[in-house]
């Protein structure tokens, strides 16, 4: 998979509120479907999609015990971001030091 096409991923399951809800409460522990849909008062197939999206972008994983499938955080589900994020942050810092000297502020 390219590396682009995985982050286009992280960012789409981030820009949506309900997903974000989802995180926030799978941060708490596992969840079912269920227990995710009813906080935001979605319907399953709702919730389902939302999950895909999450899958997808590799914040969660999911088992299946019967009929129930159990959603939690992923062990890994920010390090790809972070360190997209990190080097980023690096990146600009580097410009905006370039720049101070270029205006003469570091004397």
């Amino acid at each position: 998979m390219q590396p682009d096409a995985q982050l286009d991923r992280v960012f789409v399951a981030l820009a949506d509120g309900a997903r974000r809800a989802m995180i926030d409460q799978l941060s708490k522990g596992p969840a079912s479907v269920s227990d995710l849909a009813r906080p935001l008062q979605i319907a399953l197939p709702s919730a389902l999609k939302h999950l895909a999206l999450l899958e997808a972008g590799g914040f969660v994983r999911s088992d299946k015990a019967g009929r129930v499938r159990t959603y939690r955080i992923a062990h890994d589900a920010f390090s790809g971001l972070e360190e997209w994020v990190s080097q980023r942050k690096t990146q600009w810092n580097r410009q905006f030091d370039h720049l101070a000297k270029y205006l003469g502020e570091d004397e």
